[in-house]
């Protein structure tokens, strides 16, 4: 079964993250695209309403986990596999210090 999540580029919804049986998938929003002056939310995916996929989640999604005391907390309190990482990136990285957030798609409201 496939797992989705919502990507937010200062707070617009600016795609998708899919993980699926053959690995990973990101696409942007057709609306995102078509506003003024759309922001990349990384250099390793820039704009395009092509989709992405990778075998592994994307270096970049990646990137957001924390690490160290804050993932320690994820994994205890919240009782997250570390091993899973898209489970970790869906619970731990809805308010990050940048400007990409990631919600998992049965989340509607990410203010």
């Amino acid at each position: 079964m496939a797992r989705e999540a919502k990507i937010y580029f200062q707070d617009q919804l600016a795609g998708y993250l899919i993980e699926g049986d053959r690995g990973y998938t990101f696409h942007y929003d057709k609306a995102y695209i078509s506003a003024a002056a759309p922001q990349p939310i990384s250099l390793t995916l820039p704009i395009s309403e092509n989709t992405y996929h990778s075998n592994v989640l994307f270096p970049f999604f990646d990137g957001l986990i924390p690490e160290g005391w804050l993932l320690e907390i994820g994994e205890k309190y919240w009782k997250l596999n570390p091993r899973d990482r898209f489970a970790l990136l869906t619970n731990l990285c809805r308010d990050t210090i940048g400007a990409v957030s990631v919600y998992p798609m049965e989340v509607e409201d990410h203010e």
